[in-house]
């Protein structure tokens, strides 16, 4: 595997992983942290919202269940955790030559509260040009699974947050969202069938970041 190297924007150290809930994004962010660790690399796993004191409370926000909010609150409240976030955590590791795995990024607002909610795709990249205006992911797995599969496994695992209880249409569109990415992006966003086990979707990331990085 080469040392990383690049610009800021698409550096070949920021690797980020999106989905639908339950596809497994944390679980594999961590695994590929081990191996990169295992390799003697210097490595960060993160997450958003989050990643800073303010982003946690923020997350609290977000995510609780009895936390009703306009639409518009809601995307500026992700754009404030994230300009925290890349400004205190993920810029400066980067510039300090580790690599950052974060679990979701700026591809979540766009599916999420843009393919999800409605919101102006407009108004949603404006406001990314702002709080992230140099800085990219070199690689995004995308782990894709089937909505009602993924609910149930996070049925399963007792989670429940003000996402989780939408309804299984916008989950429906928060997929597609993220498949018009992939397929507008396919040098950036890797589709990984997330619906296999854990160790076989694990193995085919790490194929798949290697290859990237040759």
């Amino acid at each position: 595997m080469q040392e990383i190297s690049g610009g800021v924007y698409g550096l070949k150290g920021f690797i980020t992983f999106e989905g639908i809930e339950g596809s497994g994004k944390s679980t594999q962010a961590r695994l590929l942290y081990d191996y990169l660790k295992a390799k003697g690399y210097g490595v960060l796993v993160t997450e958003e919202p989050g990643g800073t004191k303010i982003g946690r409370k923020i997350r609290e926000l977000l995510l609780h269940p009895d936390n009703s909010m306009d639409y518009l609150t809601e995307l500026l409240l992700y754009n404030a955790s994230r300009a925290e976030h890349v400004r205190k955590i993920i810029y400066p590791a980067i510039m300090n030559g580790d690599i950052v795995i974060c679990d979701r990024f700026a591809d979540s607002t766009v599916t999420y509260q843009g393919s999800g909610r409605g919101i102006d795709l407009v108004i949603i990249k404006t406001l990314n040009d702002i709080v992230i205006p140099d800085i990219k992911p070199f690689i995004s797995f995308l782990l894709n699974i089937d909505v009602e599969d993924g609910l149930r496994r996070n049925m399963g695992a007792k989670k429940e947050d003000r996402f989780e209880l939408e309804t299984i249409e916008f989950h429906k569109r928060v997929r597609e969202g993220y498949l018009q990415i992939a397929k507008e992006e396919p040098e950036r966003v890797k589709i990984i069938d997330a619906s296999r086990g854990i160790e076989e979707v694990n193995r085919e990331i790490i194929v798949e970041l290697e290859a990237s990085w040759l």
